[in-house]
C-alpha cells in the first residue's frame, strides 16, 4: 500500500478518472443474470464502497464514467468468440440497450457530469470505444478501477489502462467476482503486478482533504 503522501498525489482530482464498471442492473442489480455475482458485490460491502467512492467523487471535483456491456436486440457486433459471450446469450436477463438491464445500479449516483460508456462487445472498457479518448480529453493520468467482475472485465480494464500510459489505482475492496475466495487472490497475484492497490476509506480520505476544484 502506498503512503498518505504518495496515494493523495496520484489522486490528485485535476488529473484523475473514477471509473465504475459493469455495476448496471442486470449483472449487479435484484434481477441480475448472474445472482452468484451480484450477491457477491453486495454482501462484500464492494458495490456499497463503489457507491461511496462516487459520492466522494461528486463532492471533490473528480470525473467519473460509468463503463456498460450491453447488447443490441437482435445481437449484431456482440462478440462470440469466447465461451463467456456464448453462455450469456442464454442468460434469462439480457444486457440489452435502452433497457433496465443496463441502467446503472442503486445505490450508486448517476449525476448530470457523468460519463457513460457503452460497449457491444469485447471484455474491456478500454477496448473498442470512446473510453481512452474521453481520459486523454480530460486530463486523466491516473483512473480509478472499481466494480465488477474480478474475474474477467475488471483485470482486464486495469491491463488495458496500464497498457495506455495511465496509472490504475484499485481500491481492492471496490471490486468483487465469483466465488468469493478468488478475488483476494486474483488481487495479491496479478492486480498487485500493475496497479496501485489500496481501499476505499483511504481514497475517501484523500479526496474529502483536498478542495473541489471542477465545477458544478
Amino acid at each position: 500500500m502506498p503512503s498518505y503522501d504518495q496515494l493523495s498525489e496520484l489522486l490528485d482530482p485535476a488529473t484523475t478518472v473514477l471509473l465504475t464498471v459493469e455495476c448496471q442492473q442486470g449483472v449487479v442489480g435484484p434481477a441480475s443474470a448472474l445472482p452468484e455475482l451480484a450477491e457477491e458485490a453486495r454482501s462484500s460491502g464492494a458495490l456499497a464502497n463503489v457507491a461511496l467512492l462516487v459520492a466522494a467523487a461528486h463532492e471533490s471535483g473528480v470525473q467519473v464514467i460509468h463503463a456498460i456491456a450491453e447488447r443490441r436486440p437482435d445481437g449484431r457486433g456482440a462478440s462470440r468468440n469466447a465461451r463467456l459471450f456464448r453462455a450469456a446469450e442464454r442468460l434469462p436477463v439480457q444486457q440489452v440497450a435502452g433497457t433496465p438491464a443496463v441502467r446503472v445500479a442503486a445505490p450508486i449516483e448517476v449525476t448530470e457530469q457523468d460519463l457513460v460508456v457503452r460497449r457491444l462487445h469485447g471484455l474491456s472498457p478500454m477496448q473498442g470505444t470512446d473510453a481512452d479518448a474521453l481520459l486523454r480529453n480530460l486530463g486523466c493520468r491516473t483512473l480509478v478501477v472499481t466494480g465488477v467482475s474480478a474475474n474477467v472485465a475488471i483485470p482486464n480494464t486495469v491491463f488495458d489502462a496500464v497498457n495506455r500510459g495511465y496509472t490504475a489505482v484499485v481500491p481492492t475492496d471496490g471490486i468483487a467476482g465469483v466465488p468469493s475466495d478468488y478475488t483476494p487472490a486474483m488481487i495479491r497475484n496479478t492486480l498487485a503486478l500493475v496497479a496501485t492497490l489500496t481501499s476505499t476509506d483511504e481514497v475517501l480520505s484523500c479526496w474529502r482533504r483536498r478542495p473541489r476544484i471542477r465545477p458544478a
